[in-house]
């Protein structure tokens, strides 16, 4: 049976969000420019989120998919991103339903069973996203897991927050280190990425570099430390089915 890469791919994270209070369970990520959100939030108040997810960083638009090739150190994959329609209610929070699919693949073509994860997202009326759990693994509210931030409404070189906080689950990291890359891949050429690197402190051993394309999303994810994981975007297909 083929591995799955490990870890938590976005495939797969400004202004203050109302009710959220200081926790003196959870450890909150330092101010590094995020200024005055409590990162991860312990009480999200429904009314200050949105239907919509449109932060030009991660538009997740209901109907749109991403599909990715993902290399590891000896195997390939097939991923595909899509918002469903669907809503989830965590914390109180109407989420956004994101579903991966990765399936290892042989020359290029599929070989194995799909493995389905499913994120959930929210963003708030001043354009954060928020990341809510993860499903069968962590979901804000329960077990003393808390929202994390996926996306601030606007990133700085230097900001730093958590993405996703469940004691002794997950605690991701992340760091905006350039507004200025340019990558290829073979959906194109894409240039004033922003790059943000995501740590897991639960896997200190290894860390990714995410490059964001504005109005588009992930458009790569590469390996800085530890094994070798690369993925790259080969397609974005919009709600209205044409390509993007």
């Amino acid at each position: 049976m083929a591995r799955r890469p490990r870890g938590y791919v976005a495939l797969a994270l400004v202004a203050v969000l109302t009710a959220a209070g200081c926790s003196s369970a959870s450890p909150q990520s330092p101010p590094t420019g995020i200024d005055e959100l409590v990162i991860p939030t312990p009480s999200p108040d429904p009314a200050d989120f949105v239907p919509s997810i449109d932060n030009p960083w991660l538009p997740y638009v209901s109907g749109t998919v991403w599909s990715y090739t993902l290399r590891t150190d000896d195997l390939e994959y097939l991923v595909s991103v899509t918002v469903l329609p669907d809503r989830l209610d965590i914390a109180g929070v109407a989420t956004t339903v994101v579903e991966t699919l990765t399936v290892p693949a042989l020359d290029g073509q599929p070989h194995g069973t799909p493995d389905r994860t499913r994120d959930y997202y929210a963003q708030d009326r001043h354009g954060n996203v928020w990341w809510f759990g993860r499903e069968r693994v962590w979901r804000a509210g329960d077990g003393g897991a808390e929202a994390g931030l996926a996306m601030p409404a606007t990133a700085r070189v230097g900001d730093g927050w958590r993405a996703a906080y469940s004691p002794g689950v997950v605690d991701v990291r992340e760091t905006v280190v350039t507004r200025d890359q340019t990558e290829s891949t073979p959906a194109g050429r894409y240039t004033d990425l922003l790059g943000i690197d995501v740590k897991d402190a639960l896997d200190p051993g290894s860390q990714r570099r995410r490059f964001f394309a504005r109005g588009l999303g992930l458009v790569e994810e590469i390996s800085t430390e530890g094994p070798v994981y690369l993925a790259e975007l080969q397609s974005v297909t919009g709600a209205d089915g044409r390509g993007q």
